[in-house]
């Protein structure tokens, strides 16, 4: 929150501020970003004020109204990468300076962070590494040293994290939420799959262990034309998984709108900012803040999957399916 501009802002006006705009701010940045994410009448009562108290803060700062200062907000989220945010806010080991090499005994850099839009690399979205495992294979902290106290408190803060996390994703995904995706997927003619640039890999492992369930369960290829002819045959019988996280992706949209356009059924899952696809999702699971951990949730969207996979599994019946399965395996 320190870099950004919309919450440096409001810190700079909260002195001129009457007291019950002042009580607005406070709940702002006590929760930013995720304060402005609700309805108007939320925050207002969140605040203790009156809706037209808190839209008065928004015309004063020069937004058209509430909905113009939410979309600033967001705009300037999908601008930062989750890496850049947790490297900020854990900084350097102690007694090392913040732009100094890294020390023999230090953690190394972690991986990438953030759904990016395609081609943007490795500042994308919320699914990496461990903080404090460098991007190589000599495995987590290996910098050509022996790791140092402050490695080890980063991956200890790290764990902890991601163990939140997951247990924040898994107490706010109900099981009815489940039960639904399953049907859906279950009795699909066919189940597309596809995310950005790392949640793709939960889009890979919900196509893997689908297609061995059910048949017509594949990945949303990657070039144009391969993925016009995937939409071409798609109608109201077919559903289409997509992962979408912040910075969310053109690509994952430009194909669902298409599908959509053709009648297919969209189950979406993304963050608690909810992905501009949010009103297109026949089925939406919105990962909660809480599950972000360290940098970014895979774990937690492979578990949900898992679980996904878990309640199609149950009204499949697959037992016969997969004994062929093993069969021709073993036959290969």
């Amino acid at each position: 929150m320190e870099n950004d501009a919309i919450a440096a802002r409001l810190g700079a006006v909260y002195p001129e501020l009457p007291p019950g705009e002042r009580a607005v701010v406070r709940v702002l940045l006590d929760d930013y970003p995720f304060a402005a994410l609700g309805s108007l009448r939320a925050l207002a009562e969140r605040a203790g004020v009156s809706p037209p108290t808190a839209s008065r803060l928004f015309d004063r700062l020069g937004y058209a109204g509430f909905a113009d200062f939410q979309a600033a907000v967001r705009d300037g989220a999908r601008d930062r990468s989750r890496l850049l945010e947790y490297v900020t806010k854990s900084g350097p080991p102690a007694g090392e300076p913040r732009d100094a090499p890294p020390s023999p005994h230090g953690a190394g850099a972690a991986g990438a962070a953030s759904d990016a839009p395609d081609g943007a690399g490795p500042a994308e979205r919320g699914s990496g590494a461990l903080a404090g495992a460098a991007p190589t294979d000599h495995g987590p902290g290996a910098t050509g040293g022996s790791e140092g106290p402050g490695g080890r408190a980063a991956l200890g803060r790290a764990a902890e994290e991601l163990r939140a996390g997951l247990d924040g994703t898994l107490a706010a995904v109900p099981e009815p939420l489940y039960r639904k995706v399953a049907a859906l997927l279950a009795e699909a003619g066919t189940v597309w799959a596809l995310g950005g640039p790392l949640s793709e890999l939960a889009a890979e492992y919900l196509i893997r262990q689908l297609a061995s369930l059910r048949r017509g369960a594949h990945r949303v290829p990657e070039s144009a034309p391969a993925r016009a002819r995937a939409v071409l045959d798609l109608g109201p019988s077919d559903v289409v998984v997509a992962y979408d996280f912040r910075r969310y992706s053109p690509g994952t949209a430009r194909f669902v709108r298409a599908a959509r356009a053709r009648g297919a059924r969209l189950v979406l899952v993304t963050d608690a900012w909810r992905s501009p696809l949010a009103a297109e999702a026949e089925v939406l699971i919105s990962l909660p803040r809480e599950a972000a951990g360290p940098i970014a949730p895979l774990a937690h969207e492979i578990a949900v999957t898992e679980l996904l996979l878990v309640a199609t599994a149950a009204r499949l019946a697959p037992a016969g399916r997969l004994a062929d399965l093993d069969a021709l395996t073993q036959t290969l």
